[in-house]
């Protein structure tokens, strides 16, 4: 049974898109209505910009969303069963499976990167990557630091982001190497996505995705927020707007899908990100790119 799998931020880089937009027509015109929808001329910097314009939220999330969604159109995604996304990764799914326009999708995304972006300016935050510890360590950890720290991305085995304001996180990094972490790396991003902190965030998007349709799925999402399968579009609202303080559970959700049946895994987007944590996750079931 195969699934199909968006990647979230992290998978960017120059370029991305424009094999795809060059390859066909009707691609092409609906990454051009992305500049419309948007204000701007984000295609300009997927295909040219350079690395820090690529980096800054605002612009990341759009082009990964329009980069995945354009992916899919030329992807082969007969006998899909089931679909995922990692993080903002949850919204190209949606639009994968018919919940959401494309217009919708990314109107969504736009405010979702802007509400975040104001979130982290105000507020000194920052993630951590650990390695080598078991999840329950980890949260144990955390529970026993002082100020806001929390897990996450379980992203496979072994591998958990924390998050939480600067000195916390910074804190349970010490306690992690003590613990016997191979690695509790600060990583480059300037928030706590995915933490208490992004509650401002939340709000805005609550009142954005409240206002939009949803339909009913194609085939189930499963969703960070509950790593279960997904059918009804007033669930899927609630545990979108929900991801944004709460944790991704990756490992979780690959679990539950192999469990339901999936054996072959579909990363739509740019990178093979997903395609690597899926491998740690189940080794015996196969992964391969969209395109």
């Amino acid at each position: 049974m195969k699934a199909l799998v968006f990647p979230g931020q992290g998978s960017q880089y120059v370029g991305m898109g424009k094999e795809l937009y060059d390859s066909r027509k009707d691609i092409k015109d609906i990454m051009d209505f992305a500049n419309e929808i948007l204000g701007f001329d984000i295609l300009s910097i997927m295909f040219n910009g350079t690395d820090e314009e690529l980096k800054q939220t605002r612009v990341t999330q759009p082009a990964i969303f329009i980069h995945s969604v354009a992916a899919v159109k030329s992807a082969n995604t007969l006998g899909a069963a089931m679909v995922a996304g990692h993080s903002l990764g949850e919204f190209s799914a949606l639009v994968a499976n018919g919940v959401l326009s494309f217009e919708d999708g990314l109107k969504l995304v736009a405010e979702r990167a802007k509400a975040m972006q104001d979130a982290c300016d105000a507020h000194p935050s920052s993630m951590a990557a650990i390695l080598g510890l078991p999840d329950e360590k980890v949260e144990e950890i955390c529970k026993e630091t002082d100020g806001i720290v929390v897990p996450a991305n379980y992203n496979c085995p072994g591998q958990l982001v924390i998050s939480g304001e600067t000195a916390a996180v910074e804190t349970a990094c010490a306690a992690m190497k003590e613990a016997g972490a191979k690695r509790a790396l600060i990583l480059p991003v300037n928030g706590a996505f995915h933490s208490p902190l992004m509650q401002p965030a939340k709000d805005r998007l609550a009142e954005a995705i409240k206002a939009t349709v949803f339909r009913k799925p194609s085939m189930p999402v499963y969703q960070n927020f509950t790593a279960t399968a997904v059918t009804e579009p007033d669930d899927i609202k609630k545990n979108l707007i929900d991801q944004l303080t709460g944790a991704v559970r990756w490992t979780q959700s690959v679990r539950n899908m192999i469990k339901d049946g999936a054996d072959q895994f579909v990363e739509v987007g740019p990178g093979k990100t997903l395609q690597g944590l899926i491998r740690k996750i189940d080794s015996s079931v196969t992964v391969a790119s969209a395109i």
